[in-house]
């Protein structure tokens, strides 16, 4: 199947219209990192916008004369708080330059929290709602569900161990409540995410801190409600917030048709200018279109130079950290490969026109062995004199903070959830649910400890002694790499790791992070490492649809770090066992999904 967007054709053969360029955002169907897998991957992700193409899209709209405006679609579906941060961001540029700004909804979560996308619709200029719609302003609230009773009651128990006191992984299956250190791990994200949250609405609405907190308080709220307490700016539907965008912007500003080709959108990502068949107003002649098909027709536009000029490689890395080569799954998502990505670093640092790559990471973790992997792998490539920008997403956490050690530099947002420094491992145990239901398991083991992973009985004191060396050891070996990357001692270190999780602006407190400006600080520093101002950042090409038809003729192959299109082996109760969180062989892995309402 042939990718439909690269059948466009060039900006530059594209019939010029009159009237100004309205950008358009839809995040009714949410941010996505990674790039589709496959041609089924791609149809099925037709509606998916990348947060790449997003705010980039955005970044470039301000310095385009032709784009007058900016409208966006938000409503109550979960934003992750590092991606809606990355978004502020660009929206605050657009308004800097100049533009117009609009956020509309129906209902920013319509008899539910909608928290944190009101904080991303503050950063507009502008918010209109409809009439019949709420703002679910509620404040922050992180959530775990324990299963220790239901496993109890079922006849079955979890067996293992984690270090230390603040990996709580484990505590869903063992526990009925929140233990003390656990608690005190929510407690502080929660406390971190919601000054922000605050900090961010009070700036944007013009409020103080104090009067931000009073309106959580009393939320949510109806939209006549809202409108009373500045919340929101006018209620109005659709088809009126478009048409007066269309009546201000519709004849003149913009740029309108006097702006050439080429004549706008001077440095940055991807410099050139940007042409547009968007949807028109007859009466107006405004024209819409959506900001990610603009950020692709302004790249497919480029004229291609006379000889392949230097760039800054994006690599993205989502989901659980696995051996083999990443995957999606319908059920659990990506993961990702450690073979995809240290192929895709192998890749970059032998290609002499990447200059720098960026390390786009968005993980809860997972196999500490793939994990090393990946993280050799960067920094090797660092080594080489390829450096690496590492670009934590809404979560980089344990095997997902791991792979980023061996990068130059580490970039969060003050909302990524990373650290959880920490191992932990074990089996459950069904014993007491196999009696129940009158099933019997027997062995025969050609050593004492043939059998200990199995789920028929517990460790045995000798097998206790093995799982904890090797906690111990996957422990140690952690922790050392955090403090030699970090330039951190290992009391430093033990004080911030123990399984702890942190947010991004208290990770960088601590020494664990550089930079909190999300991906367009991890661009700036990869181009100054670089020494390469103003260079673009693409991602690195892996072949389009059908190359990745044609098997991969070595692992040095370029081929190689292109993504599997279907699940691994391991089959329906392999997905459900990740989505439940279970080991599964993988001891770095977050204690909770950490979504954050």
């Amino acid at each position: 199947m042939v990718d439909l967007a690269k059948l466009l054709p060039p900006v530059s053969q594209l019939r010029r219209r009159g009237g100004p360029l309205i950008l358009e955002l839809d995040l009714t169907e949410g941010l996505f990192e990674e790039a589709p897998v496959g041609p089924l991957g791609e149809v099925a992700a037709r509606r998916r916008q990348q947060l790449l193409d997003v705010v980039e899209g955005i970044r470039r709209g301000a310095r385009d004369p032709r784009v007058a405006a900016l409208v966006a679609r938000i409503d109550g579906r979960p934003l992750g708080v590092a991606k809606v941060q990355e978004v502020r961001a660009a929206v605050e540029d657009f308004r800097a330059a100049g533009k117009e700004a609009v956020a509309w909804s129906e209902s920013i979560g319509e008899l539910g929290p909608g928290t944190v996308n009101y904080y991303l619709a503050a950063a507009f200029e502008t918010i209109a709602l409809v009439p019949t719609g709420s703002v679910g302003l509620t404040g922050v609230s992180l959530g775990q569900t324990f299963y220790g009773g239901a496993a109890e009651r079922l006849g079955v128990r979890f067996e293992g161990g984690a270090r230390h006191e603040y990996k709580t992984a484990p505590n869903r299956f063992t526990e009925r409540s929140f233990t003390e250190p656990h608690r005190e791990v929510v407690e502080r994200i929660v406390h971190s995410l919601t000054d922000q949250v605050v900090e961010g609405i009070a700036q944007g609405r013009g409020m103080s801190p104090e009067r931000v907190r009073e309106l959580i308080g009393r939320g949510p709220f109806l939209a006549g409600e809202a409108l009373e307490a500045g919340l929101v700016d006018r209620l109005a539907y659709r088809d009126e917030v478009y048409a007066d965008l269309r009546r201000r912007h519709g004849g003149a500003g913009g740029g309108g048709a006097a702006a050439e080709d080429g004549a706008g959108a001077q440095g940055g990502e991807d410099s050139g200018g940007t042409g547009s068949t968007g949807s028109s107003d007859r009466d107006g002649g405004a024209r819409l279109l959506y900001v990610g098909r603009y950020r692709q027709r302004a790249a497919a536009g480029r004229v291609p130079a006379a000889r392949p000029a230097p760039y800054i490689a994006l690599i993205t890395a989502t989901g659980m950290i696995t051996s083999g080569r990443s995957r999606r799954s319908p059920l659990s998502g990506s993961t990702m490969g450690a073979d995809t990505v240290a192929a895709a670093l192998r890749a970059a640092r032998r290609d002499p026109h990447v200059r720098a790559v960026v390390f786009r990471v968005d993980s809860p973790g997972g196999s500490a062995v793939a994990s090393d992997l990946i993280r050799r792998e960067v920094q090797l490539t660092s080594e080489a004199g390829t450096p690496v920008v590492a670009s934590m997403g809404d979560v980089a956490g344990s095997g997902g903070y791991y792979v980023t050690l061996g990068a130059d530099a580490v970039v969060a947002r003050p909302g990524t959830i990373t650290g959880s420094i920490g191992v932990y491992s074990g089996k459950p145990v069904l014993t007491g649910l196999l009696e129940r239901l009158g099933v019997a398991v027997e062995r025969v083991d050609g050593g004492p400890h043939a059998a200990m992973f199995g789920s028929d009985r517990g460790f045995s004191e000798s097998e206790w002694e093995r799982v904890n060396a090797l906690l111990d050891d996957v422990y140690a070996d952690f922790t050392g790499k955090v403090a030699a990357a970090r330039g951190l001692t290992p009391e430093q270190v033990d004080r911030v790791a123990r399984g702890r999780v942190w947010t991004g602006r208290d990770a960088l407190e601590h020494g664990l992070v550089d930079d909190l400006g999300g991906l367009p600080a991890a661009v700036r520093i990869a181009r100054e490492k670089a020494g390469l101002p103003g260079g673009r950042l693409r991602a690195l090409s892996t072949g389009g649809p059908l190359d990745r038809l044609v098997p991969a003729e070595s692992s040095e192959d370029r081929a190689a770090a292109s993504a599997a299109a279907l699940p691994g082996a391991g089959g329906l109760l392999g997905e459900l066992a990740v989505l439940a969180g279970w080991p599964q062989g993988a001891p770095l892995v977050m204690p909770e999904t950490w979504e954050v309402r």
